[in-house]
This record gives C-alpha cells, structure tokens and sequence, in this order.
C-alpha cells in the first residue's frame, strides 16, 4: 500500500495481524502512472508493479519501538502546544520577554508570568525575579515588560497559563509510560545495572527519569559517549530507528535514509546538484541539533564542525555533522563498539597531515614537467614562471 498520511495506519495494523505480508511503499517510487491519476489506477499500478518484483517495502520499526515513537511523539506535541498560547498572549500585550530571556518556560519566565497574573504591573518589580548568573540584567528585562495590560489579554494570559500547567500534567503522563515501556525491551546490558559514568546535563524539557540506564540496558552501549548526544537526544533517536541496525546494510545506506547523504543528479557526467533530499525524518532532525551543539566543544567532532562551517556554511556543516553522528551510531548499534573521543587537538592534526600528504601528491604530478619548458609545447616559459 501507498504511504500517505497516516490514512494508511489502521488499515496496515488489521492486515498485519490477520498473518498478510504488507509492504509500505514510498509515493515517489510509484508516481509516474501512466494515463490518467486515479484511485483505481494507482492500485492498479501498484499491483503490476509488484507482480514483476519491482516494489520494495519502507523501513518500518518492530512493535515495541512503535509503541514507544508514539509516546514520544504524543509528548513531543504536547510540549508545542504548552508553550505557544503563553507566548501569543504575551505578543499581544507587547511584553517581549522571550525576546531578552532564552526561555520563558523557565523559572524567571513563570514567576514573572505568574506574578502578571496575581496582579503586579511594575516592570521593575517583576525583573526582580531573575535569577542569578542570566545574561540579560534587571534593566533589560524591565526594558521588556512594558506591557499594554488589557483585561481580555490578562484573562487569555491567565487561560494560557492554566493549560501549560495541564499540558505538563499530561507530560508527566507521557513521561510514565514511556519509562514503562523501556523497561518492557529485553535486556542487552551484559547485567550491569547502569550506563557508565560521565552523566551529560539534558534538555530543559526531558523526561525527569534516568533515560540512559533504560537505553544502556536496551542496546548494550552508551550512546550518550558521543559528544552533542544527551540521554533525550538519544531516546528519540532509538524511538525513530529501533535498535536492528542490520536492516541498512552499511551506514550509508543508513544515512542515506535519514537524508543525510548528498543527493546527488548528475547528467552527461555533470553534477548538477548535490543538495540533500528534503525531509521530515525526525532522528535526522535530532541529530542535527545534536551536531549545531557542537560549535563550542572541544572535541573531535566540534573541530570537524568548525572546520566545516568555516568552509562550506553553517546549514551544510551542521548536516556533515550530523551525517558523521550517524555513522558513529550506526557502528555502535550494530557491532557494539565504544567511542572513543580523540580530541580537537588530534584531529586538527590529522588534518594537517592529511594536507600535507595531498600537497606533496599534487606536487610530485609536476615533477615530469622538463625545468623551464611547457608541458604541451615545449616552448620556454617566461623568465618569472620559469624561476617559480
């Protein structure tokens, strides 16, 4: 069947549990039908196609892992929607707090939020609420709650905040049963009963549990050694791929799926661009926020990324990044290896070796060039190229 949507979903489930084989079939595979675009054709076409064998099934995940990317998704969603009605209510009376702080689901945004809604109106009393050590000072934030206090703006603002408060009551929910469900996955951890030490500081919005003893316990390697990588950034990594790293048959293969590797069109031996697919693949997505983490860190992989953005740009720098954390997971997931960070230090000189090497090759291809002649004609050379 055709994947489009998720009209597909509940007709998919009911054949697979009758015992049928069902294949999910990729739309651009099939989009070139001939004669007029209908229903019928398409089945039609589908059906001729896989008569000759010509049709090959999308990745789809194990049960458990479904059941898993659906609480994560579900959560994910709610997370969204708890804070866009604060910040649309906050718009519309002028205050500009999301502007000078990073977060105003934070502890400074909600007791000034709070306080808004219990009453207080002066700028100043409600920049005392910052918290030590943020960037922006009192002056600033005061600066930014010059607001235009309407009471219907107050009221949708009081509204706002009772459903982020119910939003991160449905979170908490969430949260439970997706610890329940990583402790349902079958244990590939050797008997130890933790991830090694090291422990990375999360996400503001992670789950509140201990996400990498579920994952080291479920896949055997610490996926949070990688650097850019946090315990949540993993989960919805292993949520979307699964853990069965043998159904890509190399990591290129695995990160040409994700969308990833350079797609390229060539013709008449030209490349005519070599731009990645779009895509809405959510592990891709992951890591590359993973990889734009990088830029400060003093590892292998944040001089790679600097290096890169200094070259090509941060949005495509960001994506080779992104492509070389995929190989790294694929590598661990598969064949249970460790990693090891080599450091920025030893990579810058890798690199410079590797320079070198392609300098004395590009060289040593001028080397049959008779001194002071021209290799097609045999002409001299001018006094100024002849002494270069």
């Amino acid at each position: 069947m055709e994947s489009t949507g998720v009209y597909w979903i509940p007709l998919f489930g009911v054949l697979e549990e009758r015992g049928f084989q069902v294949m999910l079939v990729d739309p651009r595979r099939i989009k070139n039908v001939s004669g007029r675009k209908t229903d019928v054709l398409d089945c039609q076409w589908l059906q001729q196609l896989h008569t000759y064998g010509l049709l090959s099934g999308a990745f789809r995940p194990d049960a458990d892992i479904r059941c898993l990317r659906s609480y994560l998704r579900q959560r994910t969603m709610l997370v969204q929607y708890a804070s866009h009605h604060i910040q649309k209510a906050l718009t519309q009376m002028n205050v500009k707090l999301q502007h000078v702080i990073s977060n105003i689901t934070g502890k400074t945004g909600m007791d000034i939020i709070a306080a808004i809604v219990s009453g207080e109106r002066d700028p100043r009393k409600l920049a005392q609420f910052r918290r030590p050590g943020m960037k922006a000072d009192e002056e600033t934030i005061a600066r930014s709650l010059q607001g235009h206090w309407r009471e219907e703006h107050i009221f949708e603002l009081t509204q706002a905040l009772e459903l982020y408060r119910f939003y991160h009551d449905k979170i908490a929910e969430c949260d439970r049963e997706i610890e329940a469900q990583l402790e349902r996955f079958e244990d590939l951890s050797d008997g130890e009963s933790s991830a090694p030490d090291g422990k990375k500081r999360g996400q503001g919005n992670a789950p509140r549990f201990d996400i990498r003893t579920h994952l080291y316990r479920m896949t055997g390697v610490d996926l949070t050694g990688i650097d850019g990588i946090d315990g949540f950034t993993a989960l919805k990594v292993i949520s979307e791929i699964g853990t069965d790293m043998t159904k890509w048959p190399s990591a290129k293969h695995f990160a040409s799926w994700l969308g990833l590797s350079p797609n390229n069109r060539i013709t008449g031996g030209r490349v005519i661009s070599s731009k990645t697919k779009p895509s809405a693949n959510r592990a891709a997505a992951a890591l590359r926020l993973a990889a734009n983490a990088l830029h400060r860190s003093d590892s292998a992989l944040g001089a790679f990324l600097r290096r890169k953005k200094a070259h090509l740009g941060a949005p495509k720098a960001i994506t080779a990044t992104a492509h070389k954390l995929t190989r790294l997971i694929y590598s661990m997931l598969r064949y249970g290896r460790e990693y090891v960070d080599a450091g920025a230090e030893y990579y810058e000189s890798q690199y410079q070796q590797r320079a070198l090497r392609a300098a004395k090759r590009r060289a040593a291809q001028l080397v049959p060039m008779s001194h002071g002649e021209h290799q097609d004609t045999g002409l001299p050379l001018n006094p100024a190229a002849a002494a270069l």
